[in-house]
């Protein structure tokens, strides 16, 4: 199961958290209720069980959520208690670019709100196959500018699974900009994000038994309805492919049971090789969302915490 990191746990960029034995247990537990329904979520039909399963995190103490818009799009704030002034994170929520909504996403979104004592906004960008590629990143896009004239002088982008996808899309477009819109990014964390949407990383085979929720024909006809025609490689669509020359500061966390583990590997790899201030930290044991089960896991705790810290260091 560790043949996808040999060369990489000895990196200085690499971190390898152990699997707890209590989180051992726990994962048990999960996999038999997933399991029997892996592939499963396709098309539209998906997107109610999808947001019933993100309703299940566990709410955040003290954080109040209010609907509104940002840059002309729709979504939620996750306020925490005092919030820091002029900071705000944008959080982009995951579902294979299909499913998802903010006000599912808002408890997770919450989480990051109350560690790091900043408002988080989560927009609730066009989802395919109604509104396909780039309708999504657009909308991040122009909630990001939003974000800026409302006077947020200082913002972190976050995302988990496509959600992180649409994050390093927005950094790499903003690495490429010199405006004062482009300086208030801070950082970035991204959590099992896709990044290779020709879906041609190694862990799809090394990984398709360990993981409980995903096949790659699955994700192939959830990406193809996204891209519409589109090519996979274009480096809009898949940053694994982008220049990644001049990219704020990223933290990567994945699970080590993901068929999307690579994605993870390879964009880390080629972030360093650009010098980028880039860190991968693999969680062993863990599947595709565990940062969901916070409050559950030892595993999603930490990686909340490590979050947060890195975070309150960008901010300041």
């Amino acid at each position: 199961m560790k043949a996808v990191l040999e060369n990489h746990i000895t990196a200085p960029w690499s971190v390898l958290h152990p699997f707890t034995k209590e989180d051992q247990v726990a994962m048990v537990a999960m996999r038999a209720i997933v399991e029997p329904n892996k592939g499963k979520l396709q098309g539209t039909a998906a997107r109610a069980p999808f947001d019933a399963i993100m309703e299940r995190v566990t709410e955040p103490v003290g954080v109040v959520y209010e609907a509104d818009h940002v840059g002309g799009v729709p979504g939620w704030w996750c306020r925490p208690k005092e919030a820091r002034p002029h900071q705000a994170v944008m959080h982009i929520h995951g579902g294979w670019f299909n499913w998802g909504s903010a006000q599912a996403f808002r408890h997770l979104a919450g989480h990051i709100a109350a560690c790091t004592r900043v408002a988080v906004f989560l927009p609730d960008y066009r989802l395919a196959p109604e509104h396909p590629f780039p309708a999504a990143a657009e909308d991040i896009r122009a909630c990001y500018l939003g974000l800026t004239e409302q006077g947020f002088s200082k913002v972190a982008i976050t995302g988990d699974s496509v959600g992180g996808n649409l994050a390093l899309g927005l950094l790499v477009h903003l690495a490429t900009k010199s405006d004062a819109d482009s300086k208030a990014l801070v950082g970035g964390v991204v959590f099992s994000p896709v990044t290779d949407l020709s879906l041609s990383a190694e862990s799809w085979s090394t990984r398709a038994v360990a993981d409980p929720f995903f096949t790659q024909p699955q994700a192939a006809g959830l990406v193809r309805a996204y891209l519409d025609g589109h090519d996979s490689a274009d480096p809009l669509a898949s940053p694994l492919y982008a220049d990644l020359n001049g990219l704020a500061p990223i933290r990567v966390h994945v699970g080590n049971d993901e068929v999307l583990l690579d994605d993870s590997v390879r964009l880390v790899e080629s972030a360093i090789a650009a010098g980028v201030d880039a860190r991968l930290d693999v969680w062993e044991g863990m599947v595709h969302g565990f940062l969901g089960s916070v409050g559950r896991l030892t595993a999603s705790d930490e990686a909340l915490k490590l979050t947060s810290e890195f975070l309150t260091d960008r901010f300041a």
